[in-house]
């Protein structure tokens, strides 16, 4: 699917949602959720090209397949952390959404910290 039937999907889904507020702003709410589940659907089926771009460029370099695995995840977080607040967002829910984007960064953090740590590990290598 192309970026302008997704644009045009996620358009009409909006001006839906933003009819049906008018009346009872619960069916605009559920109207909003189910395009952001279709095109969730959609970006599930890119990310996937992009985790096998991803493992073709490591079988090329020399790296530890943990580091891959440890950056997929924090795509994987900070995309679901997005999407997630979003809703809620939209829901009129900011404080839940603002909590959900602050465990995603933190949960990135906790992700990074091996990779940080490996890093110094090589550095002080250098160095001595």
């Amino acid at each position: 699917m192309s970026v302008i039937q997704i644009g045009i999907i996620g358009v009409i889904g909006a001006v839906l949602a933003v009819q049906l507020k008018g009346g009872k702003a619960e069916y605009g709410i559920y109207v909003g959720m189910a395009v952001s589940v279709i095109l969730f659907s959609f970006i599930i089926d890119r990310l996937g090209v992009f985790v096998s771009t991803v493992g073709e460029l490591a079988s090329y370099i020399d790296m530890d397949a943990g580091y891959l695995a440890t950056m997929l995840k924090m795509v994987g977080i900070t995309y679901i952390a997005e999407f997630s607040s979003g809703i809620c967002r939209d829901a009129g829910y900011q404080t839940i959404a603002g909590q959900i984007e602050i465990f995603g960064k933190l949960t990135i953090l906790a992700l990074g910290m091996p990779v940080l740590l490996a890093l110094l590990e090589t550095i002080r290598e250098f160095l001595s």
